[in-house]
């Protein structure tokens, strides 16, 4: 095994914090991994580890080569995004991280189509609502939504963000249909809560057509981890829901929803749908399928015809 393929192995066994899971990276057993480290300190003349029964930790040296690794990881990366970008057309492995619903609902199509046009492309899809290390993990491309965070990561606006408040034809029945904010608050919600994402504020004008926002906090009984159950719920009439407009995979008509207070403003707290991909690491092949990502969305999105006439609500 060359020695920038041991490095690799070394790296990435530090950045998973775990023999077992970067062996599982490579798909190779503990012990050949095990050997492949032990075979650079040898080499290299230096203990990179400190190991005990069941954990490890780096040495002065491991920490000074590990810097220069990680050098060196950029720029063979670097290297083959060069050479990358003098191909015809993609080819290669893409490795994809995205929300359970986003990528179910918009990328999958993307995918369908974009394997069917390179067949030779070989496509690896994740979706997790929790965020995961893209570097760490060794993902080419992300798909997030919400605000910018990671500032070692490029990132690409593919949408903005469009918010509803939203309830059910029987909710409103039941309810009466709400005219303030203060209205609608005292109404049970469905919320969205997955780990330490609970979207229980909604930030609203106080009153109609008028540019003071207060934020209010939902009184959500029914928190749910999941974009489908959620919508089912609020379908349910367990409750309104604050969604962005991406949640609704029809228009709300044929699901028997209405928006409230549209007469309101709705802030987007600075939000948006983002690609986003290491630093120098963005190769052909994922220029190209951010590319069918977008011309799928459309601009405005496609999921702002939702709601008719939406570009002329929450104002």
């Amino acid at each position: 095994m060359s020695l920038s393929l041991q490095l690799a192995l070394f790296r990435d066994v530090v950045q998973q914090g775990s023999f077992t899971k970067a062996a599982a990276l490579h798909d190779m057993d503990n012990s050949a991994l095990s050997k492949q480290i032990k075979k650079l300190e040898t080499d290299l003349g230096v203990q990179l580890l400190n190991r005990s029964t069941r954990s490890f930790s780096l040495t002065s040296a491991g920490e000074e080569i590990l810097q220069q690794t990680h050098v060196l990881m950029d720029t063979l990366t670097h290297i083959h995004s060069i050479a990358d970008s003098y191909h015809s057309e993609p080819k290669g492995t893409l490795r994809i991280t995205s929300p359970i619903f986003f990528g179910q609902q918009y990328l999958q199509p993307v995918v369908t189509r974009f394997m069917k046009q390179y067949p030779d492309v070989q496509v690896i899809l994740s979706l997790d609502d929790k965020r995961v290390d893209i570097i760490a993990d060794q993902f080419d491309l992300a798909f997030r939504v919400g605000k910018l965070k990671e500032s070692n990561l490029i990132a690409k606006q593919i949408a903005k963000t469009n918010f509803a408040l939203v309830a059910s034809e029987d909710f409103v029945e039941l309810h009466g249909l709400p005219t303030t904010p203060q209205q609608l608050l005292a109404l049970p919600a469905v919320v969205y809560s997955n780990g330490s994402v609970t979207l229980d504020r909604v930030r609203i004008s106080d009153t109609a057509h008028s540019s003071n926002m207060v934020t209010l906090r939902m009184q959500g009984n029914y928190k749910v981890s999941d974009v489908r159950t959620m919508m089912g719920a609020v379908k349910d009439g367990l409750g309104y829901a604050l969604i962005d407009l991406f949640n609704l995979d029809r228009p709300i008509a044929q699901s028997k929803l209405l928006p409230l207070l549209t007469d309101h403003r709705l802030s987007t707290m600075d939000t948006g749908i983002y690609a986003m991909y290491p630093h120098r690491k963005k190769t052909l092949l994922a220029s190209e399928f951010i590319r069918y990502v977008e011309d799928h969305i459309g601009s405005p999105a496609i999921w702002e015809s939702h709601i008719p006439h939406y570009s002329t609500l929450y104002q």
